[in-house]
């Protein structure tokens, strides 16, 4: 007879109480809860449906025992409160807890050539059994030896490892939609607020920038580097507001191009009608901004499934060959923030043509 806990408690729930409660044995509950094939959907049903009712929770300890395995997955991320790295982090804990795994973190502190390699060694003296990394700086890191499947989002560090899998969003590509969307609105050429360039996404943004000018034969301008925050995309602002030339900008995260429109309309430069402005990410304040910010929208939930189901695949199935990740797709949102160039400044005498032109013979223009 089974005991109460103390203080009067129910009784915890076995698996084979599981068992009895669905008619079925335990070496089914066992199949069941471990997700192994050949199990018809109605035993499956009737199995999950006990599990629930009596609030039966698996013992993970004894199950890693057992298989070898934790059922857990490290992520290597860096230590940050940015859009980007912060969504992904959140989008990755989401897919771990829904495949059943545990989910541990290892954070990077930025400007240290040996996190990546303390972060790994962190997860693996906990028994994962994958690494996700989601390292977004360059730190200069030499050839890294683990020995668990890993995951790299983005571009990676070297690694040795017993399988290496990856998924990316392609930033370079969507960065060129961006700017050719500027160029085929009539701007004669894109400035670029670039991010920090340690940053591999930075990086990528840049070259999708440099490709599109060169294919359009744009001239290419000098390049503003910005550090991602709002404040470094004012300064740029304020550098750029002198020039009337420049006329479009293709900025590297949101909270920059927010920063930038904002000193140009201090400058008295009109967004739009004077300058037109394209962010990257999709914060959730761009909609809203004045005037609405045309970015571009990164599929971050979706690069978190697609390459956490690569990872999970490789993990219970190590000898299965798997296809290369598709590059996930970027939307470009066009709002209010872009438009034609205004029109080029004409001579004195076209400026006296449009407001006298000649007229005909009945005193018409």
């Amino acid at each position: 007879m089974r005991m109460a806990r103390p203080g009067g408690s129910a009784p915890t729930p076995r698996s084979v109480d599981v068992a009895r409660l669905a008619g079925v044995s335990q070496k089914t509950v066992s199949r069941v809860l471990n997700d192994e094939p050949y199990v018809s959907a109605d035993l499956r049903r009737r199995v999950l449906g006990a599990a629930q009712d009596l609030g039966y929770r698996r013992n993970q300890a004894a199950r890693a025992l057992a298989s070898g395995r934790t059922r857990s997955i490290g992520v290597v991320t860096l230590g940050t409160a940015l859009y980007g790295p912060t969504s992904l982090l959140v989008g990755i804990e989401r897919v771990v807890r829904e495949a059943g795994y545990t989910l541990r973190v290892a954070a990077t502190v930025e400007g240290d050539p040996g996190g990546i390699a303390g972060a790994l060694a962190s997860l693996l003296d906990q028994g994962v059994d994958g690494v996700v990394i989601s390292e977004p700086i360059d730190e200069g890191a030499g050839l890294i030896s683990v020995d668990v499947p890993v995951l790299v989002l983005g571009a990676p560090p070297n690694f040795a490892a017993p399988r290496v899998v990856t998924a990316r969003v392609g930033a370079d590509v969507h960065a060129r939609a961006a700017t050719e969307h500027l160029l085929e609105l009539g701007h004669a050429t894109v400035h670029h607020l670039a991010g920090p360039q340690r940053w591999y996404s930075a990086r990528d943004r840049l070259a999708g920038w440099r490709q599109a000018l060169r294919a359009h034969g744009a001239d290419e301008p000098p390049v503003v580097e910005g550090d991602w925050s709002a404040a470094s995309g004012y300064a740029a602002g304020r550098e750029l507001a002198g020039d009337d030339t420049v006329t479009a900008v293709f900025a590297a995260n949101d909270d920059m191009a927010i920063g930038l429109i904002r000193a140009q309309l201090e400058a008295g430069r009109r967004v739009p009608e004077d300058i037109s402005v394209v962010g990257f990410d999709d914060i959730p304040l761009a909609a809203y901004v004045t005037p609405p910010l045309t970015t571009l929208r990164q599929p971050l939930d979706g690069l978190a499934r697609q390459g956490l189901a690569l990872l999970i695949h490789v993990i219970e199935n190590p000898e299965a060959e798997v296809a290369p990740a598709a590059d996930q797709p970027v939307e470009l949102l066009v709002r209010a923030s872009t438009a034609p160039p205004p029109p080029r400044p004409t001579s004195g005498r076209d400026r006296r043509a449009i407001l006298h032109p000649p007229r005909g013979p009945h005193g018409r223009p």
